[in-house]
This record gives structure tokens, sequence and C-alpha cells, in this order.
């Protein structure tokens, strides 16, 4: 395909010029663009095929960037990013990796933020709407939500805030009738409803709120284009509701509508991912013990916030276990509270993030969970130091858990300690309890671990040597390992290895017993070192006559950077860690 209308786009301007005809023939280019590039790198794949009639129709229509447009996610801004000068990124293969995923003020002045995490469009829009009145300038704010982004508090609030502003606002409300999994919630039935009627039901969420709202076939071009202009420059905050089809334009992401919200690169003849994925991952592990204990015990109850595949609770999304699982929709501060409530009456929830997304629950973990003591379970997936974009690190987890009161967080190394961690989290009645799946290979010992970690901020030493003291939390326990037998390789060193397996708290005994012999202690963690584990460990040995060498991340944010290319900036590999430590022996 030669793409013989979307190769004209340079600018916005240049859609405005584009007849019916040609304006639907570009939206077959921008899916087969999509289709070529998802399918070979990866990346957000359903959420565009349904965005690409309503992005096109928005730009013949409003006049970007004068017209501010702002989407929420950005799971729904590849096309917008073809429109907008970007389009070689999307069509010629050597330059896939010239633009993120999401929307960037540093690529296109057609973008006004960075953003990958949900529900924040209605509220940015909102403060760009406020500036343009204060400043007395003209323009639309158009907000555009959808993916499942309204089950999120924030997007309430902006909501509630947008009906108030009393200027031109227009919100733009992409329902696929699908979050990243099915949608849950009370609202979505609403949205059912609207969809039913065409916007004509009694029951609207929208003008409950006291916002205007209008209806339209989101797949519909002519018919996008005049209710677009009709609510161009309007005067108050109105909402266009819109109904697509996530996928459309490639059968097998409509039919299976969830694997493809993102996906790896994959066959586009078959549908299936390119690659072996049968290794056993702590995913499926976690999978497992939650399927297991669901089935013992009646008491647990799997909690994810619309991230189920992504998150291991696959296993309970069955008959067997309809009452033993929640998906609260993405809605991570809710989950935090609904599982404090759970645990506090005896109930065993078992709540799981992705380590981006627990950062907003920081107020629930703290207030709601913490305080109250309760013994919940939480679990935290893709924390550590990774080569994400910007808005998806894994790396302010243990700053932000392990520095509150009452919580329990754990940092397994292997396998056989994931396992005994989640299983005394889950059983003890005691205090919250917060297990930091690895986030490397499965390393699987055949150690015999009994699930009780009672004893808290107990260390466990590996190998008692001398001189240096090598403490590798979680996932960097291994790359203790390689440190410690470089060390002596090179220098004859024969370094004591210590598993300190809480996050959360110091083993004062075992520290202090290093104090006679050792002259350098080395932390190792696969996070952020400012307010992290390792400080901890500086801050206990600063009166005392030891080194103190700390290894993880520096305080920054990075942006799709190589991982291997961290490593290296961090002096986290064994070579570079093992001449840091020869030159705090001198």
């Amino acid at each position: 395909m030669d793409f013989n209308i979307l190769n004209k786009i340079n600018t916005p301007d240049d859609v405005k010029k584009l007849n019916t005809a040609e304006l639907k023939e570009l939206a077959s280019d921008i899916r087969e663009a999509l289709l070529r590039k998802v399918s070979t790198k990866g990346g957000h794949f359903g959420p565009n095929l349904g965005m690409v009639e309503a992005t096109i129709a928005m730009h013949y229509v409003f006049n970007s960037p004068v017209d501010k447009i702002v989407y929420d996610v950005s799971h729904q801004s590849y096309p917008h990013k073809m429109l907008t000068g970007r389009k070689n990124a999307f069509t010629n293969p050597e330059e896939y990796h010239s633009v993120t995923g999401y929307t960037s003020q540093h690529e296109s002045e057609h973008d006004f933020f960075t953003i990958g995490h949900t529900s924040t469009s209605v509220s940015l829009a909102c403060g760009l709407a406020k500036a343009r009145d204060v400043k007395g300038e003209k323009g639309n704010v158009i907000a555009v939500i959808g993916d499942g982004s309204l089950s999120g508090g924030e997007a309430y609030e902006g909501l509630n805030n947008a009906a108030e502003l009393g200027n031109n606002m227009i919100i733009v409300v992409n329902d696929n009738d699908m979050s990243i999994a099915e949608n849950h919630g009370g609202l979505y039935k609403n949205l059912k409803l609207l969809r039913e009627t065409k916007g004509q039901a009694e029951n609207n969420f929208f003008k409950t709120l006291g916002l205007d709202y209008v209806f339209v076939d989101g797949h519909d071009i002519e018919a996008l284009i005049e209710t677009f202009s009709k609510v161009k420059d309007i005067d108050h905050p109105i909402v266009v509701h819109m109904y697509t089809i996530k996928g459309k334009g490639y059968d097998k992401a409509v039919e299976n509508k969830e694997p493809f919200h993102y996906t790896m690169p994959f066959d586009l003849e078959t549908g299936k991912l390119l690659g072996d994925f049968s290794a056993e991952t702590y995913i499926s592990i976690l999978s497992n013990f939650l399927e297991e204990n669901a089935r013992r015990d009646k008491k647990v109850v799997g909690i994810t916030a619309a991230t189920p595949s992504f998150m291991g609770l696959n296993s309970l999304r069955t008959p067997e276990f309809k009452d033993q699982y929640i998906d609260v929709g993405i809605a991570e501060e809710h989950a935090i509270a609904l599982a404090s409530g759970m645990a506090s009456q005896g109930a065993k929830p078992v709540a799981v993030f992705m380590s981006s997304f627990i950062q907003r629950t920081y107020d629930q973990l703290s207030q709601d969970l913490a305080i109250n003591n309760n013994p919940a379970l939480i679990v935290v997936n893709a924390g550590g130091i990774s080569g994400a974009d910007v808005t998806h690190l894994g790396l302010f987890d243990i700053p932000l858990i392990s520095n509150i009161p009452n919580i329990v967080y754990l940092a397994p190394t292997s396998k056989e300690e994931y396992l005994a961690m989640l299983q005394w989290g889950l059983d003890q009645q005691e205090q919250p309890v917060v297990v930091r799946t690895p986030s490397a290979e499965v390393v699987s010992t055949g150690e015999k671990i009994k699930p009780d970690f009672s004893k808290l901020n107990t260390y466990k030493k590996v190998a008692q040597g001398n001189k240096v003291a090598i403490i590798g939390l979680g996932a960097f326990f291994k790359l203790g390992q390689e440190v410690k037998k470089h060390l002596k390789e090179t220098t004859g060193i024969d370094a004591t290895l210590i598993n300190p397996r809480f996050i959360t708290g110091l083993d004062e005994n075992m520290l202090n017993s290093l104090v006679e012999d050792h002259e350098v202690v080395i932390t190792l963690e696969d996070g952020l070192l400012n307010g992290g584990f390792g400080e901890k460990i500086a801050r206990f040995y600063g009166d005392k006559d030891v080194k103190v060498l700390n290894f993880g991340a520096t305080k920054e944010f990075t942006d799709s950077v190589p991982v291997e290319e961290l490593y290296t900036r961090y002096h986290l590999t064994k070579e570079l860690i093992v001449d840091d430590i020869k030159s705090a022996l001198k």
C-alpha cells in the first residue's frame, strides 16, 4: 500500500483540503499504517484503530494547535500524530522509533502534555481553558477521554469542575465499551443505555452534572464533522459522546479486544505473538498461587484495577471464582481502600498493581490502610529499572511504600521466597504486607522456605566473608552474587553476601556485626536511590567507621533508554561495582 492520501498530509491544514471520499481513504491509510507498525514493533493497537475517523474529523473541523486537543492516556493518539507532522514514524520502518507512544509537547506543537496515566485529560483541559480565559484568548479546548478512563476518580473530579467553567470546553467521550479489559461499574451501564438509545435516554450521567450533551456515531466521518462543526466555538461545556469499535479494521482485534489493547509484535495473518512466551514467569506463578488459595479459602479475593491479564488475575476470571474476583476499573485508590475495608472484617484481599500505577494510591496506603493497620496483601509488579517510557517507570514504589509506618514491604529473590512471602502475607493478621514481584527472569533454588516472616526485619546472611559486605535486595540479589564472584576473582576478597528480604526496616544486629571486620558495605536495589533501601543502611552506618556505597537509579525521568545503558550509567554491572569497591578500599 502506498498511503496515497496520508503521504500528502503534513499538517492538519492538509486534512481540511480533502473531500469526503478522500477523508475515508485517509482513514484506510491510517489503519494500514497502524497495522504495519504495531504488528512489527508492538504498541497500543485496539484503541487507536477505533479512534481513526474521530481524529480525522477533529482535525478537519478544529484549528490545532490554536484549538487545543488533550488525549487521555495517549492510548488513542497515534492517528493524531500521523496528522500532525509525524506520519513517517508510522509509515517508514527506519523512523519507527522516532516518536514516543504517547503525546509529548517536546515532539510537536500539537501536543500539550506528556501523558501516559489515565483519567487526566478533563482536568488538564480545564486548566488549559481557565488559562485561556484569564488571558483573554480565544480558541477551543477539547479533552478526549475513553478506554475506561471514566472509571478513574480524577475523571469525575474533572467533569464536576468542567460543568462550572461556564465557557468553551468540549469533552469527547470515546465510548468503545471497553477499558483495558471489560468495563466494570455503574457508569458503564448508563453509557450502554445511552448507546442503545442514541443519547436519547432520560437517565444521562453527564446531564446530571450540568453538562450539555450530544451523541454521534464515532465511525461516521460526515456525522462527526457535522457534530464537531456545531460544537466548535460553543460558549459552554459540552460532552460529545461517540460510540466506536475498539480494534476496528482488524477483525482479530475486534474479536479479542483485551489482548489487542496493547500488544507485542505479532503475525498479521494469524494474530499470534511473535516469540516464545512459554517460559514460567512470576506473573504465572502469582496466578497459580491465587487460584490455589482462592479454591482453598472462600475469603480470598483478588482485586485488580482494570489490568487482570498483566497482573496475574486471569485465573480468577471464571465462574468458579465469580465472588472472589473484583475489577474496580481504573481506580487504584478505591482498590486500596476496598482491600482495607475487607481485611478489617477478616476477608483476605489480594490487590495487585503495576509499580507505575500504585503511585496513585499513596494517600490510601497511608490513611485508609496503614493507619488502620489492616492486614491486606498488596502485590507490586513491574517494579525496577527498565527501558520503559517516561510515564511507566517502576522506580518509585520503594521510596513511596517503604517509608509508610505499619506496612511491611518484602523483596523476594527467588520463586521459593516469592511464594513463601505471598503465603505469609495472605495468612498473617498483624499488618498490611506488600510483596514486590521480582522484575527479572524466574530464579528457582529448590530451597524449602517456611512462609513465616513474622520476625520482622531479619536479614538472611547467605555467605560469611570479610572486608566487604554485599546487601543485594530482591531482583538485584543475583547481581550481588555476580559481584561477590568477580570481587573474589579480581582481588581475592571473599565478601559477605546478605539477602535483606525486608525493604521497610533494618536488621540492626546483623548490621552491627559487620562493623568489626568489614570496611565497605554496598547496597544494590532495583529502584530509586533517593529515599530508597540503601539510604537506610547508609544512615545506620553514619556514625560508624564503615564506608557505604549505594547502587541503584539516580533521581531522573528517563524515556525509553535501553536498560543496558542505564545499568552502565548507574554503575550496575559487576565490573563497575567492583571498580568502585576497589576505590573505596583505597
